[in-house]
């Protein structure tokens, strides 16, 4: 980190013992220590921060990419439903005018799954056309 070599060192080592005294050294020695533990563990906690940061901006932008791939799906979903809506409506259109022209009485037109054959011939229950014989 700062490429601090061996003479460096010792040089650092004769000037703390000519300013602190051989007395006090030790104590000086245990204080940086725990001055130099404590900045690695900052320096620790702060480096983990980043990569956290890091990391969340990273799924951050893979939701992003997710949701511009789910926004086509949207709107075929959404123009399907809108084509729905639109069908049923013209259906309805449809429907209420055929009510309106035919009369809304349900026997003058066969439902779907209706056993009547036609409205225009009298057949008995057997589908024999009924004379008046």
């Amino acid at each position: 980190m700062f490429d601090i070599g061996f003479w460096e060192l010792m040089i650092i080592g004769i000037v703390v013992l000519l300013v602190v005294g051989p007395e006090r050294m030790p104590k000086v020695a245990y204080t940086a220590g725990k001055w130099l533990g404590k900045g690695r563990s900052m320096l620790q906690s702060v480096k983990s921060e980043i990569d956290k940061e890091m990391k969340s901006e990273e799924l951050k932008e893979i939701l992003e990419k997710q949701k511009k791939q789910l926004n086509p799906l949207e709107e075929v979903i959404e123009e399907t439903t809108d084509t729905m809506r639109d069908l049923r409506n013209d259906t309805d259109a449809t429907m209420s005018d055929a009510e309106k022209t035919f009369g809304s009485s349900a026997e003058s037109y066969p439902q779907f799954g209706d056993s009547t054959e036609t409205l225009s011939g009298d057949k008995d229950s057997k589908g024999k056309e009924q004379n008046g014989d």
